[in-house]
């Protein structure tokens, strides 16, 4: 039995499409309630997260959410099971310093924004980023 080849150009960028997600939606998953029931809704999706927002996730549970590290491990092993995870690549470090430059984004910003263009996402959901197009990529704010 032959395998096909690789999917390749439109059909293959159409299988990728997906939602990508910020830190501060999926630290929602911590808070209950309804941004909470719409972060969990968003993530049951498949939507993919990167290696840095992991980082800023095990920032924020310890400084401002003050759980310990078995609590945080946890956490974070929920997020992995739950989404793929981008890795950050020199190449997506690249496109991020640039989007930084071009569009005024912070670093860390500007580094989640890299991963969805470089995962092939057609939405970034953050609730800090401002709605709108931003090369092939729609920011949509998921709570508001």
């Amino acid at each position: 039995m032959e395998s096909s080849p690789p999917p390749s150009g439109l059909a293959a960028m159409q299988r990728m499409r997906g939602k990508f997600i910020d830190t501060n939606v999926a630290l929602r998953l911590l808070d209950g309630g309804p941004k909470a029931d719409r972060a969990e809704a968003i993530l049951a999706q498949g939507s993919r997260i990167s290696v840095h927002v992991l980082s800023e996730a095990l920032v924020n549970c310890r400084r401002k959410s003050g759980l310990g590290r078995d609590e945080t491990d946890r956490f974070l092993a929920a997020l992995i099971a739950l989404c793929p995870v981008e890795d950050l690549t020199p190449r997506t470090h690249e496109i991020g310093r640039s989007l930084s430059e071009r569009y005024g984004f912070s670093v860390h910003d500007a580094m989640i924004v890299a991963a969805a263009l470089v995962s092939g996402c057609d939405t970034l959901y953050s609730e800090d980023m401002h709605d709108g197009l931003l090369e092939q990529l729609r920011l949509a704010n998921p709570f508001a």
